[in-house]
């Protein structure tokens, strides 16, 4: 289930915690397709909704999921604590590090850093 929030005047859809695992391009898309029914700007996907795959770079799963929201225009958000993936990967770590410089993809640990980051 997705619920469609305002924060901070930018429309943000929030996926539930719970539902199916996102595991490919395909799964990107359905989100993208609601985020766009919705209005949406930014699309937040709770950690634990993610296949580990997307987690390992080596198979290119997060690449590609973060490319298709790239070409609808789409920020993407992955919510939660990803620590364990991030200790075991130093690829992880810097590519984390790098989208979080960015505007577009965002690695947040809770809501409250989400909202921080839309402010300004």
């Amino acid at each position: 289930m997705t619920t469609l929030q305002k924060i901070h005047d930018v429309p943000v859809l929030m996926c539930a915690p719970e539902g199916e695992p996102i595991r490919s391009e395909r799964d990107a898309l359905d989100l993208i397709g609601d985020a766009g029914y919705q209005g949406a700007q930014r699309v937040v996907i709770p950690a634990e909704r993610f296949d580990e795959a997307f987690f390992q770079l080596s198979t290119r799963v997060a690449g590609d999921i973060i490319q298709k929201f790239v070409q609808y225009g789409l920020g993407i958000v992955v919510l939660g604590d990803i620590s364990r993936h991030t200790e075991a990967s130093s690829a992880l770590r810097d590519f984390v590090r790098e989208c979080n410089r960015g505007r577009q993809t965002w690695f947040l640990a809770d809501v409250e850093e989400l909202t921080e980051r839309l402010k300004g």
